[in-house]
């Protein structure tokens, strides 16, 4: 049986809930949480608040959606035209990328038909490559189609090259070459 990644809908301030009790039954979940400061000035400590709000990602094989629904506090899975939505393995790693990379994360609802790629090169040991919408004083936003979400986070602009750039050098490398050939 194959295995993917879906959404869980949970109750509102439910998700490290429903996610703990997926840990205990042995489900792999994921609940990305982003660190936020609260904005009442007499507290100063950062706070961690699911990133995706009533939302817990479990891998499983459909077949084993139903069990789901035996924990308290989930409402649904997340479907689409009928059957329950497959979020690809890309997003999720790239969900998991930013959320270990970046500490202060965003997440708004986008249109799912946007197809420029982007690629971000933080260190010379991290690269992660999404599909792009958008950088803009500092800031990048990263479309999760499967979702209908996109990521936001900030990062020095000098760490962003856009793969347009280079897939036409590429491009013209490959035609200087054929030019010679011929």
């Amino acid at each position: 049986m194959q295995k993917n990644w879906y959404a869980v809908y949970t109750r509102p301030l439910c998700e490290k809930k429903i996610a703990g009790l997926f840990t205990k039954w042995k489900i792999e979940n994921f609940c990305p949480v982003n660190n936020v400061r609260p904005n009442v000035s007499w507290r100063n400590r950062t706070q961690s608040e699911p990133l995706f709000k009533s939302y817990v990602f479990v891998h499983i094989s459909e077949s084993q959606i139903s069990r789901l629904y035996k924990a308290e506090g989930v409402v649904s899975v997340l479907y689409w035209l009928g059957q329950p939505a497959v979020i690809k393995d890309e997003e999720i790693e790239t969900i998991k990328d930013f959320s270990n990379n970046y500490p202060s994360l965003k997440v708004e609802r986008t249109n799912v038909n946007i197809n420029d790629s982007v690629k971000v090169m933080n260190s010379p040991s991290y690269r992660m490559e999404g599909k792009f919408i958008s950088i803009k004083n500092k800031t990048v936003k990263v479309n999760l189609p499967s979702l209908g979400f996109a990521i936001i986070a900030e990062l020095e602009k000098e760490n962003i090259i856009e793969l347009q750039d280079s897939l036409s050098e590429n491009l013209s490398l490959m035609s200087d070459k054929s030019v010679n050939a011929i």
